[in-house]
């Protein structure tokens, strides 16, 4: 029975990588978005998208590290 529910918090906890995904997907998009719209801003947009896009990874490897401390703490 513990078995089966440190498997089940795990891959519930590796949901967060497939919606740290999706986030990444649309920091990106906005960017192109908004380059395509004024490529003069490209400069000042760059920096905001890699700050996002770190922020938004770091979440993602947080819940990768939760699911595998959850498969192997105990």
């Amino acid at each position: 029975m513990l078995l089966e529910s440190k498997i089940l918090a795990a891959g519930i906890s590796a949901v967060g990588m497939g919606i740290a995904s999706i986030g990444i997907g649309l920091v990106f998009n906005a960017f192109i978005n908004g380059v395509s719209r004024n490529p003069s801003l490209k400069n000042e947009l760059f920096p905001l998208t890699i700050l996002s896009f770190s922020l938004v990874e770091a979440s993602g490897l947080f819940s990768f590290g939760m699911a595998f401390f959850l498969l192997y703490a105990f």
